[in-house]
């Protein structure tokens, strides 16, 4: 049976593109809208859509040759106008054709392609563009969003910093090269669990600027910050997940540091690091036409009268039919005597636990110190509040900049053997936490362990002393999160947490919208 051919049409903001996939890509031809000033005007995107299509398609279909036999179109996230260009170029073409037609999430695409092209079977992905940045993992039918941008996203930041200096859209380019002669200079650093948060860098970024430093300094620091970030959640999700694989996504995954730095990451932790080709990375209509492809062979085809656009549709909404494998999360045999996590090593062989922070090759020497340092100690610190509040933590036994020798528990992490009785008792452990004044900041069941009947908390790195409401928020986001990427039963369980945290923070009914809040911070932006 020869190969069913696809025509995938791509429109989500600044690129109109065009391919079909059969076996392998057999054409793909795009065409990009360059702004003349500022950023992409949505109205203007849409315009250049609508002026370029036909030559494109016709274009794309000359060279093909041939039955098409399916479209597929990017149904969304992306920018409104553009997307309704692209949908209803499809529809056309579908009821001209005579043919069914396929919505495609562009997120999920991108990770398809990204799939395609390194063979990797079950991967953690990051996916960084501009107006989305996650970290991703397959469970249980859908891929599930592990850490996400709470502001902007990666490729929106840097643009806009762009932008603030005059320079031409897109920013990133620009900003890449210009780093190659810069050096470090300190900006904020803010990683939330496995989120992340660009906008106090971008205007960090500005601000060294107006204060005199130069250029190139900023570009270097701004990039090796961002994407040191970027790295650090994704590295976290690897440790929590047990996974091996990592590909790059998106269109600011053509950056080569971006590349080479989770290169490095892999290696340092024996995992495989594989990126597309950079015709792969950016919007493009191969994905589309390649994950219309594989939706095809499953059956996964919508009528016209479903093919509406959705600007804010999240990778973690699309069912994935097209694959039969179930993704593995927490391989028996993970845990061992040198435990590693994202960040330190814990040495179980002895009477105690000793934990030391490593260093990490994919940053700059100074970054890395002044995380390690202040990690340590704010961990010490924190553990030792709460020890004196009666949350269940380990005894601190000695501290050093990069050590902490600590009492060794024997219980059982909570990733492992989480249920409702469980999750409850971690509701009223983080209640106690949060009524101590202290908030975790990786609050996720891989830094939970069941011992004495309740939950302890362990690994305290990105902890604070505040009481600060939405850093409680973002606690629970964290954890919710954590349960909905890696559990099949995430909202007994959530619902579970909440009681045990009702019954012993008296704010916590504030706490739990203010996550409500965060939550939908994390759309496409």
């Amino acid at each position: 049976m020869p190969e069913k051919r696809v025509l995938g049409i791509e429109g989500t903001a600044w690129n109109f593109s065009a391919a079909v996939f059969a076996e392998d890509l057999v054409c793909l031809h795009s065409a990009p809208y360059v702004p003349p000033t500022g950023g992409i005007h949505p109205r203007e995107a849409a315009q250049h859509h609508a002026s370029v299509a036909s030559d494109i398609i016709k274009t794309v279909l000359n060279e093909a040759g041939g039955p098409i036999d399916a479209i597929a179109f990017s149904i969304g996230p992306g920018l409104g106008p553009s997307l309704r260009i692209a949908a209803t170029t499809a529809r056309t073409l579908a009821l001209k054709l005579g043919v069914p037609l396929i919505g495609v999430n562009h997120c999920v695409a991108h990770v398809e392609i990204g799939r395609w092209y390194t063979k990797f079977a079950d991967p953690i992905v990051l996916y960084a563009s501009g107006a989305n940045t996650q970290v991703l993992g397959f469970l249980n039918g859908k891929y599930r969003i592990f850490g996400e941008t709470l502001d902007i996203g990666l490729g929106n930041a840097l643009d806009k910093f762009a932008r603030s200096h005059n320079l031409p859209h897109p920013g990133g380019p620009i900003i890449e090269k210009m780093a190659k002669s810069g050096s470090y200079i300190h900006l904020p650093y803010t990683v939330k669990g496995m989120d992340l948060a660009f906008s106090g860098l971008m205007s960090a970024a500005k601000e060294a600027t107006l204060r005199g430093a130069s250029m190139e300094d900023v570009c270097f620091s701004f990039q090796e910050t961002a994407f040191s970030m970027c790295v650090e959640v994704t590295e976290r999700a690897l440790a929590h997940t047990g996974k091996d694989e990592v590909i790059l996504v998106g269109g600011v995954g053509a950056n080569s540091r971006l590349q080479e730095m989770l290169g490095t990451m892999c290696a340092e932790r024996g995992a495989r690091f594989m990126a597309p080709p950079r015709t792969f990375m950016g919007d493009n209509g191969a994905m589309i036409a390649y994950t219309g492809k594989i939706m095809l062979e499953a059956g996964s085809t919508i009528p016209i009268s479903e093919s509406v656009v959705n600007p804010g549709y999240r990778s973690d909404q699309v069912e994935v039919t097209w694959r039969s494998d179930a993704g593995e999360l927490f391989a028996p045999g993970q845990s061992e005597v040198a435990e590693r996590g994202a960040e330190a090593s814990v040495d179980l062989a002895g009477k105690n636990a000793v934990k030391s922070r490593l260093s990490k090759g994919y940053r700059v020497p100074e970054l890395d110190r002044h995380l390690i340092i202040e990690r340590t100690r704010a961990e010490a610190r924190c553990i030792a509040a709460a020890r004196h509040s009666g949350v269940p933590v380990p005894v601190i036994r000695d501290v050093t900049d990069h050590e902490i020798i600590m009492e060794k528990l024997e219980g059982d992490v909570l990733k492992y053997v989480i249920n409702e009785k469980y999750a409850k008792s971690a509701g009223i452990t983080i209640g106690k936490l949060h009524k101590a004044g202290i908030t975790h900041g990786d609050l996720t069941t891989s830094n939970m362990i069941w011992q004495n009947d309740c939950v302890y908390l362990i690994d305290f790195g990105l902890s604070q002393i505040t009481e600060e409401i939405e850093t409680r928020g973002d606690d629970l986001h964290v954890f919710f999160q954590t349960l909905e990427s890696t559990t099949q039963n995430s909202e007994s369980l959530k619902n579970a947490f909440i009681e045990g945290y009702l019954e012993t923070f008296s704010d916590a009914e504030n706490v739990i919208l203010r996550e409500h809040e965060i939550e939908l911070r994390g759309r496409y932006l």
